[in-house]
């Protein structure tokens, strides 16, 4: 029972999302107008605004004018159930299931904001950099290897203060190895290779998961990406300069990160003899 209330808040939330997705990145109200078709401009009936379901009774098509909706509608609104789902099986009904559901939300509309117009709104990443940072002072955000450093120079802060140190330490690993790299492109090709938005995100991976799963997230997302744009590149020559959506990449992974980098992490450990 509980489950399929979680699964239905996560639709529910997942239709917000898709508002967001379609409305920041042009600068427009996520509020006002209500949702209508952007074909024909008619207000979507409530009956067709019910998420998956609708899309289905209408075969993904405006009842008014035909125009074809996109499949990403529906995308976003089951990949946000899930996400929901997968939080709530690990954690429960519990505060980290909130941060975990939160965390999960802004970055989704990153995802999907970089895929459609290669665009990562720095509205929707401060306002989870500071979600982050909030989150930090209630629960604890693994501070490796800040906290480890600090212990041999046998500073010991309080769990609460490790905690934000772990999160803004996350954020500047991530944000500041980012930076770093684009700088460097930058000067020896004289063009950007990485966008300010990229940085941004990973500020906002960082504030939430901390220095271990924010590299997690960087690599994996790196590892996908090489993983997709490599083979198509060799294929067709129409991707040579195609411009990837890296972080699409970032934010798959800093989801999986999320969920299930912990274990991932801990196996690692104990495959290399670490622990």
């Amino acid at each position: 029972m509980i489950q399929t209330i979680v699964a239905l808040f996560g639709l529910i939330f997942g239709s917000f999302l898709n508002v967001c997705i379609a409305r920041v990145p042009r600068g427009e109200s996520i509020v006002t107008p209500g949702s209508h078709c952007p074909g024909c401009d008619h207000s979507i009936r409530w009956y067709d605004n019910i998420p998956v379901l609708s899309y289905v009774l209408l075969r993904g098509h405006c009842r008014d004018c035909g125009r074809h909706i996109s499949l990403l509608y529906p995308l976003v609104e089951v990949l946000t159930a899930v996400v929901f789902l997968l939080e709530y099986w690990r954690y429960g009904l519990t505060i980290e299931f909130l941060k975990g559901a939160i965390f999960a939300m802004p970055v989704i509309v990153l995802i999907f904001t970089d895929l459609r117009e290669r665009r990562i709104p720095h509205k929707i990443s401060l306002t989870g950099i500071t979600l982050g940072v909030v989150f930090s002072f209630f629960v604890p955000v693994d501070n490796r290897p800040v906290g480890w450093i600090l212990a041999q120079w046998r500073i010991f802060p309080s769990s609460l203060l490790l905690s934000v140190i772990g999160a803004l330490s996350g954020a500047s690993i991530g944000a500041g190895l980012f930076y770093a790299v684009g700088e460097i492109f930058y000067h020896l090709r004289h063009k950007e290779g990485l966008g300010f938005g990229d940085v941004m995100l990973m500020l906002l991976v960082g504030t939430f998961l901390g220095p271990p799963l924010t590299l997690m997230a960087i690599l994996l997302g790196s590892l996908l990406g090489s993983l997709i744009a490599i083979p198509l590149t060799m294929i067709s020559p129409k991707f040579r300069n195609y411009q990837w959506p890296y972080g699409t990449f970032l934010g798959v992974a800093a989801l999986y990160a999320s969920i299930g980098g912990d274990a991932l992490l801990r196996a690692y450990l104990q495959w290399g003899g670490f622990r």
